[in-house]
């Protein structure tokens, strides 16, 4: 798969990572540690490096092997984030799940709702996936916006689902197939066209306040 072209929408962009990203993307990181610390994925057998240009190897090696995309996300030319599409598998299942972190000074500027519908749309279009999976914490508000904003559909409420600050947490699931959206994520979103109240997450599964 060739998805070496950025895609771009207004003063927004979403492109393959590279190895020359490591230095800014590990400035973000770092600089924006007590904003993305809740949210970080965690490891219960220690703690999880910070080598940036480490980590762009592996991903790029999974790119390689067909196993994820990783993608930097841009606004007007600066690295704002990450978003990464994992455990992509072909076949019976043909899915992927998508997950995100966006530096502070970028927050409310429409990036990662943005970026997730073109990322979505690259996967049902180019890559001929039938299924994309978003798993949020009940306590991400920012992250529950976006899926609030595409139209994921909630799928349910998943049990110490990932290991995050130091512990296994709840995450709820949603999740888009292709026959959702024909005209597309990003289309379906600009032109008011997404569903009032698909990410609604029941009472049955909320956590308490």
């Amino acid at each position: 798969m060739d998805l070496a072209a950025p895609r771009r929408h207004d003063r927004i962009a979403l492109r393959l990572v590279k190895q020359r990203d490591a230095r800014a993307l590990q400035a973000e990181l770092l600089g924006n540690r007590a904003w993305l610390r809740p949210w970080e994925a965690t490891s219960p057998d220690g703690p999880v490096s910070f080598d940036m240009r480490l980590g762009i190897r592996r991903l790029l090696q999974q790119y390689r092997d067909g196993g994820g995309v990783p993608f930097v996300m841009e606004y007007d030319g600066e690295v704002a984030g990450q978003l990464n599409v994992w455990g992509l598998t072909r076949g019976s299942l043909s899915s992927a799940t998508i997950g995100y972190w966006v530096g502070e000074r970028f927050a409310g500027r429409d990036i990662t709702p943005t970026c997730v519908a073109i990322a979505t749309d690259i996967c049902f279009t180019e890559l001929g996936l039938h299924r994309m999976e978003i798993c949020i914490r009940p306590e991400n508000k920012a992250s529950l916006r976006v899926v609030e904003k595409l139209g994921f559909r909630y799928e349910g409420l998943r049990r110490r689902f990932i290991h995050i600050a130091g512990d296994w947490r709840d995450h709820y699931a949603f999740a888009l197939v292709r026959e959702d959206v024909p005209e597309g994520v990003l289309q379906r979103w600009l032109s008011g066209g997404v569903p009032e109240g698909a990410a609604t997450v029941p009472l049955a599964d909320r956590s308490p306040s």
